[in-house]
């Protein structure tokens, strides 16, 4: 009896903590939100506060441990010290979001006093830009754009500011006005590797692949930075061969896997296209 009377609290306490806490929130989902992380050997719950620093990025400020109770309430045990700041990689653990009701247990605020600190201009272009530079980083795109468009209102000069905002949109396969934006930014600065990576993206994903080809051609006659050029010969080899149009693969087959000679993925890949297209 006493055995099964303690398998009881395990899974009651264990049902308790499902259903207060949903693990099921990236790093990058966190911004200003108190999180659990899963539970430890101990049986407890690391907590903590997440918030972006302009510098480091994604910060978890750590406050401590608590443990669930059978009646579902938290009992913390924070640090004898201030809180632990850690940087965040951008990654796949999960974790929850620690309810608001839960706040009073854990003599926590909805918002920390010290947040004010990294909140002092919110609304500058320069803040909403780089926000949303970090946002597009982490495959965020759209709460990137919150933050792009915002600053677009501001100032739509603002330097990378259209590509990153082409980026969103590209991310989220809204070509049109990815083009729209990145056509303004090419006649500015034609010869910007990043600008022009961007635009044969969008018209390759748009199936204008003749003015991708093009486009490709160009930027890579014009463009000083080499880096981007592998990845456009392959983004339109890989939109001929989708299309089965021989013609224009055997024409840029060669360049492309010029380009991507040290790219031991995409050398693969150009070697499986090669071979099904010839068949």
């Amino acid at each position: 009896m006493k055995y099964l009377l303690i398998a009881f609290l395990f899974i009651t306490t264990t049902l308790h903590a499902q259903t207060i806490l949903k693990f099921d929130k990236r790093f990058v989902e966190s911004e200003d939100r108190w999180v659990a992380f899963q539970k430890g050997e101990d049986s407890s719950y690391m907590y903590g506060f997440i918030y972006i620093d302009p510098q480091a990025g994604l910060t978890l400020n750590y406050e401590g441990t608590f443990t669930i109770l059978d009646n579902g309430d938290f009992v913390p045990k924070k640090l004898d010290t201030v809180g632990i700041k850690a940087r965040l990689q951008p990654n796949n653990v999960k974790v929850a979001f620690i309810p608001t009701e839960k706040f009073k247990d854990l003599k926590i605020e909805a918002t920390p006093e010290w947040l004010k600190y990294y909140k002092t201009d919110t609304n500058s272009v320069q803040r909403l830009y780089r926000w949303g530079f970090m946002y597009n980083g982490w495959d965020q795109c759209e709460k990137a754009l919150t933050y792009l468009e915002r600053a677009q209102k501001i100032d739509p000069q603002y330097k990378g500011l259209a590509v990153e905002l082409a980026f969103s949109y590209n991310c989220l396969g809204n070509y049109d006005k990815a083009l729209t934006v990145l056509k303004n930014a090419l006649d500015l600065n034609p010869t910007d590797a990043y600008i022009n990576k961007e635009f044969i993206y969008a018209l390759v994903k748009s199936d204008q692949l003749d003015k991708a080809a093009e486009s490709c051609k160009k930027a890579m006659s014009v463009c000083k930075d080499k880096t981007y050029n592998g990845e456009e010969c392959y983004n339109l080899l890989h939109a001929f061969y989708m299309k089965k149009d021989k013609e224009n693969f055997k024409q840029w087959v060669d360049e492309t896997k010029k380009w991507t000679s040290e790219n031991a993925k995409m050398t693969r890949s150009i070697a499986i296209m090669e071979e099904e297209i010839n068949k």
